[in-house]
């Protein structure tokens, strides 16, 4: 399944970037995966920008509503995917207004992070982090240890 995270704006703190630059160049030994950031703006804009990007894909929106999973939950969430045949999956970490009730149900997955509110760098370094481990426990490797 190849993987497309869309964001707000890029990363700012040089920590965040390199390790999203990490994460992505060990997430390709498995699957495809990118980040794409789109501008700032109101919260329709963000909106309209991150569904006209996600339109023919799982659409999967991170939100403090959503459901958590474990590591090991998520990793077989991507294996039933994969199975099924999902070829592409969005995922999309909104601005700091959140996200409307409208564009929530736009959603095929919702899921959250946290319960806490997260920064939108420490969001994605967190994401990105969980899809390789998923993709570790997946091949058996020895990253993840429960």
């Amino acid at each position: 399944m190849r993987w497309t995270i869309i964001t707000v704006g890029k990363p700012a703190f040089p920590w965040a970037r390199e390790a999203v630059e990490t994460y992505l160049q060990r997430l390709q030994r498995y699957t495809k995966a990118e980040h794409v950031c789109i501008r700032d703006g109101s919260r329709s804009s963000v909106e309209s920008q991150m569904l006209a990007l996600s339109e023919k894909a799982l659409r999967i929106i991170l939100d403090e509503r959503g459901k958590t999973l474990r590591s090991s939950e998520l990793a077989r969430w991507i294996d039933q995917q994969q199975i099924s045949g999902i070829k592409h999956a969005c995922l999309l970490i909104g601005g700091a207004d959140g996200h409307s009730e409208v564009f929530r149900q736009s959603a095929h997955v919702l899921w959250s992070l946290s319960s806490f509110t997260l920064q939108h760098e420490v969001a994605l370094v967190v994401l990105l982090e969980q899809l390789y481990r998923a993709h570790t426990i997946l091949k058996g490797e020895p990253y993840h240890r429960e």
